[in-house]
């Protein structure tokens, strides 16, 4: 895990895969926390898929930036994820946000999709999460967040997701 004070120090493509999941937070809908998530996934292939948080009335029913992204990607039939970026600010009003000082971490629910992602993947996905004022950018991976993870491999179904799934990556 290795912590940065300023976007400018990171690659490129990163930067612009922050600048992505900024920009996904304008598609969040959170009426009840008034809290933009957005999230921007990439592939071995460069490809970048957004999500944002969507609340529900209901909040078990609410769905957050991380899944969101992972769950089109899914969708998609792309399997072979690289990182994801996820950041958010406070929603004040419309297209007025204030900033957060602290990177954004993911919930425990998408801590456990992202793990069961990478076991798609085979391997850790780079996870980034960064304040909005970019004055805070952590990078790990799923591996780092959820150690003893259970998965496929804990139900015995690995070799039919690696059959499946991972050996059509490329398909």
């Amino acid at each position: 895990m290795e912590t940065y004070h300023s976007i400018v120090t990171l690659e490129s493509s990163v930067q612009n895969l922050i600048h992505q999941a900024m920009n996904a937070t304008k598609g969040s809908y959170c009426p009840y926390s008034h809290f933009s998530v957005g999230a921007a996934l990439m592939t071995e292939t460069g490809l970048i898929i957004l999500g944002a948080n969507v609340e529900n009335a209901s909040y078990g029913l609410t769905i957050c930036a991380e899944r969101s992204a992972l769950f089109q990607a899914f969708n998609r039939r792309e399997y072979d994820l690289k990182r994801i970026a996820i950041t958010a600010r406070k929603w004040l009003a419309q297209d007025a946000y204030e900033e957060t000082t602290k990177a954004t971490a993911p919930c425990g629910a998408c801590r456990q999709v992202l793990h069961e992602a990478a076991s798609v993947n085979g391997k850790p996905i780079e996870v980034i999460l960064t304040s909005s004022d970019f004055q805070e950018i952590i990078v790990t991976n799923t591996a780092e967040l959820l150690p003893s993870g259970f998965g496929s491999e804990d139900l015995g179904v690995q070799d039919y997701i690696d059959s499946m799934y991972r050996n059509s990556l490329h398909v």
